[in-house]
């Protein structure tokens, strides 16, 4: 697979998951403030095309209902998720903006005052 196919998969995986999971992670895990940003990041054309792969590939991995640590394992459940999306956050740092971090925290505040949808 080319690695814009790639970029293509992840981007395609992340839009139609991602929202979905971080609404499910809420309050459980303390990076959902930093996955938000990171999709904000990640989505935004304005970053460049290797730092969206970068975050589009961990977002995907975030999304994923299976991988090395299946997430439902209580305490360790998303360390594996954690690392991923650090690592990328890590190295997209200077693309993160003060925009990004505000839309995430808009969402965040969004979420927490809604009721939970049934």
């Amino acid at each position: 697979m080319t690695d814009l196919t790639q970029l293509e998969a992840d981007e395609r995986r992340v839009r139609q998951g991602f929202w979905r999971k971080a609404r499910r992670t809420l309050g459980h895990v303390p990076f959902t403030e930093d996955a938000v940003a990171t999709f904000y990041c990640a989505t935004d054309s304005a970053t460049p095309l290797t730092i969206r792969a970068t975050l589009f590939g961990a977002l995907a991995y975030f999304v994923m209902p299976f991988d090395i640590i299946p997430d439902f394992i209580a305490g360790l459940g998303y360390t594996d998720d954690a690392a991923v999306l650090l690592a990328a956050f890590t190295a997209a740092s200077s693309h993160i903006t003060e925009t990004h971090r505000q839309k995430a925290r808009a969402w965040l505040l969004k979420e927490q005052a809604s009721p939970p949808q049934a």
